[in-house]
């Protein structure tokens, strides 16, 4: 039932090492059953989404959140008849280079790499996904990484200048043409936006951070809240949050199919390969787009920007720098197998090991480094 346009695991471009086809499942739900069964992966259970994970057992983490994103994927790509399982492997795998800490721990990570040893090349989170499954990953006596096809892996890579571009070969290619990835990779990308929107005003309520009168102040949830109080008038709090962002994510599952519709049937690609040279199809109408960005908008200034957000975020953003800076000032306080012969290659292994660290990995070496008791 897959649509012309769609990724087929039998064109796929193929993995850097060659394997023989798997036997009962295609190319694509076999990269979807490696990314599951890697560590990276397991590790995403206790690193931070916007609450450290010691701060509640029922906010979301990295591992729940890239698992909305696959859910909320598959059930995009079976509208569109896109590859389910593509979808599914590339929402699964996006987040596996984010460092603990969330985007403090990146941003601070970025930050030290740049500082300290600038000619390393800094650090970004979908460069260090990528890096994960091509090299990180040991779990093949043939090959380092989980040797993902192409497919996968380009979808995995969201963002790229063109300086990392030009030194990832076939996958940074498109960067360098300007040219699209596929309508899956493009969809896993939408779906890990309606996510995180939708699970972080669940969690802002839930810690008490935002308020059900502040988001009266944003379209897209002023409606739906308008529509479920009616509804549902005897509903507590709780239920009537949840009716809310289902509905939500409904609106904006509903929208983005039918205008990715419109756009395939104004551009009419023939196969995948014409996708990459179109503009983006998979889009939300100008409508929604417009108040989903009123909502990031919200969230930011509300949740994210938060004082007692920030107060964990410069929590955060001290324990990466020191523990970078400790490492690249005396190796010998790594591991042995994160040590290196020279700056360039050792502050890379540093990023390697720190953005592997889950939060309470990183907060329990910090102790360690620098606590006498």
């Amino acid at each position: 039932m897959l649509a012309p346009y769609a990724s087929h695991p039998e064109q796929s471009r193929g993995r850097r090492h060659q394997e023989p086809p798997p036997v009962g499942r295609s190319a694509f739900q076999r990269d979807r059953d490696r990314i599951i069964h890697c560590s990276a992966f397991r590790r995403l259970e206790y690193k931070t989404q916007v609450f450290v994970n010691h701060e509640g057992d029922l906010f979301r983490t990295r591992l729940t959140h890239s698992l909305e994103v696959a859910q909320i994927g598959r059930t995009l790509a079976r509208n569109l008849q896109l590859h389910e399982e593509l979808t599914e492997a590339i929402s699964l795998a996006h987040d596996l280079g984010h460092t603990p800490f969330g985007h403090a721990g990146q941003d601070e990570l970025n930050d030290c790499m740049r500082d300290l040893a600038p000619e390393a090349g800094g650090f970004e989170h979908n460069l260090q996904s990528l890096r994960i499954v091509d090299e990180l990953e040991e779990r093949y006596a043939a090959f380092n990484g989980l040797n993902l096809c192409f497919e996968t892996r380009e979808g995995i890579l969201k963002h790229c200048s063109a300086s990392h571009a030009r030194l990832l070969g076939d996958v940074g290619e498109r960067f360098l043409k300007r040219m699209r990835p596929s309508l899956e990779a493009q969809l896993a990308n939408l779906a890990d936006e309606i996510a995180y929107n939708n699970h972080d005003i669940d969690d802002g309520l839930r810690s008490g951070l935002i308020t059900m009168d502040q988001l009266q102040s944003v379209e897209i949830f002023a409606s739906h809240y308008e529509q479920a109080a009616r509804r549902y008038p005897s509903a507590d709090k709780r239920r009537l949050v949840s009716e809310i962002i289902r509905a939500m994510i409904n609106t904006l599952v509903t929208d983005l199919t039918q205008t990715t519709q419109e756009n395939i049937r104004k551009h009419g690609p023939q196969s995948a390969d014409d996708v990459r040279a179109l503009p983006m199809l998979v889009a939300f109408s100008p409508e929604l787009r417009a108040q989903a960005d009123d909502l990031k908008r919200f969230l930011m200034h509300n949740l994210y920007r938060h004082y007692r957000v920030m107060r964990m975020t410069g929590k955060a953003r001290r324990i990466v720098r020191e523990l970078f800076s400790a490492f690249l000032e005396d190796p010998r306080l790594l591991p042995d197998e994160y040590r290196r012969n020279d700056k360039v290659t050792q502050a890379r292994a540093i990023a390697d090991y720190i953005a592997g660290m889950t939060d309470r990995y990183a907060i329990r070496e910090h102790k360690q480094l620098f606590r006498m008791d």
